[in-house]
């Protein structure tokens, strides 16, 4: 039998890490609680401590501000992108305009 890995919203890693970081329960008895795996527990403790120290994580954020930020971060690299292109195309268009005119 294969056992499938489970996943989960940011919104229930943010919920679940909020439970030790502002509620003041231990990991273990979060995880247990939740039924989850103590060392996925504090991987989402330390991520939610960090995003809310203005770090930005390189995996799926959990704070709203930080989902934002990770999305605008994702579109400035795709107009980036956009804009090379067209730059390179622009040129490439009036290299050969100028072979015409000779």
């Amino acid at each position: 039998m294969i056992k499938q890995r489970r996943t989960f919203t940011p919104e229930f890693k943010r919920e679940a890490a909020c439970l030790v970081l502002d509620q003041g329960y231990s990991h273990a008895e979060a995880a247990r609680s939740l039924g989850l795996v103590e060392s996925a527990l504090r991987r989402w403790v330390n991520q939610l401590q960090q995003e809310r120290g203005g770090i930005t994580p390189a995996s799926k954020a959990l704070t709203p501000e930080q989902q934002i930020i990770q999305e605008l971060e994702a579109r400035i690299t795709r107009l980036e992108r956009e804009r090379s292109i067209l730059k390179k195309a622009t040129a490439l268009l009036m290299s050969e305009d100028l072979e015409r005119t000779r």
